[in-house]
């Protein structure tokens, strides 16, 4: 999907660790004209390309955006701790994300990125990632020209909290990770701002067709893409 005429872009999650480094490539890309950003909340980012808008994710259909949309970035997401229960981590990691996905389409988006999980699979005994299994064959079902499902082990970058378990284990898998070679690669931790240049490759060159990347892939992607 490159092209020479300006792109609109559509995103959720923008206030969260990958989506707030997306959303700051996405406006720093003169190719991009448009960014429309679906939030909660007020996030208080201000741009000459940014269009922000607080939406209802139980109730898509209702936001005011007008087509068309190019590509379309999914960095939504919880933990079973914030979320509380199963049924309210579903509620964003499924069903929002899928409604995400039918609205871009309904948009004309030709290209659509997602941020999944390591270990994704529908078969799967963790709740966790079966949920985000479902969801990706949810997706690839809905038959996108371009479908990239991102797939990072453990995210690197500056969060709001990080409880001291999480410190434990990210200070363990970067101690690890010269030593996670061959197919171990993919269980290497990867920064953020590294997810977010992968998706915004996969978005800008909109190759047809399902690509799954894991941490390796990601940060190969992401250290090659400015």
């Amino acid at each position: 999907m490159i092209d020479s005429k300006p792109r609109t872009a559509l995103i959720a999650g923008a206030t969260g660790l990958v989506g707030a480094e997306l959303l700051d490539l996405l406006l720093a890309d003169p190719e991009v004209a448009r960014v429309h950003s679906l939030v909660r909340r007020p996030s208080g980012r201000t741009g000459e390309a940014l269009a922000e808008q607080v939406v209802d994710f139980s109730n898509l259909a209702a936001a005011a955006i007008a087509p068309p949309v190019d590509e379309a970035y999914c960095c939504l997401g919880t933990t079973m701790r914030a979320a509380g229960s199963r049924t309210a981590f579903r509620r964003v990691d499924h069903e929002y994300v899928t409604a995400f996905a039918r609205l871009a389409l309904g948009l004309g988006a030709a290209s659509l990125t997602v941020i999944s999980s390591l270990g994704a699979d529908p078969e799967s005994r963790s709740f966790y990632l079966r949920t985000k299994g479902e969801v990706e064959r949810e997706l690839i079902a809905l038959a996108v020209p371009s479908l990239a499902l991102l797939r990072p082990s453990l995210l690197l970058g500056e969060r709001r909290e990080l409880r001291a378990g999480e410190r434990a284990s990210e200070l363990a898998l970067r101690l690890a990770s010269p030593l996670l070679r061959g197919a171990l690669a993919r269980y290497r931790p990867v920064h953020a701002r590294a997810v977010a240049r992968a998706m915004a490759a996969c978005g800008r060159r909109g190759e047809p067709g399902v690509h799954v990347l894991e941490s390796d892939a990601i940060q190969r992607l992401g250290a090659t893409t400015s």
